[in-house]
C-alpha cells in the first residue's frame, strides 16, 4: 500500500482523530472512507449531469 503525505490544520486533524476514536477505527481508515465517498459522489454527480445534458440535447434535436 502506498503512503501519502498531506497537510492540514491541527484543528482539522483533531476533529478527524475524535471521529476516528468515536468510531473505533484508525485515522487512515476514516480518511480512506471519506475519499471513497467523495469519489463516488463525484461520479454520481457527473453521471447525473451527463444524463441531464443528454436530455437537453435530445429535446433540442
Amino acid at each position: 500500500m502506498a503512503r501519502v503525505l498531506i497537510s492540514m490544520t491541527d484543528d482539522f486533524l483533531s476533529t478527524i482523530d475524535e471521529i476516528a476514536n468515536e468510531e473505533q477505527r484508525t485515522r487512515s481508515e476514516l480518511i480512506r472512507e471519506a475519499l471513497r465517498t467523495y469519489i463516488y459522489r463525484t461520479k454520481v454527480r457527473n453521471s447525473a449531469l451527463a444524463s441531464k445534458n443528454a436530455e437537453i440535447l435530445e429535446s433540442i434535436l
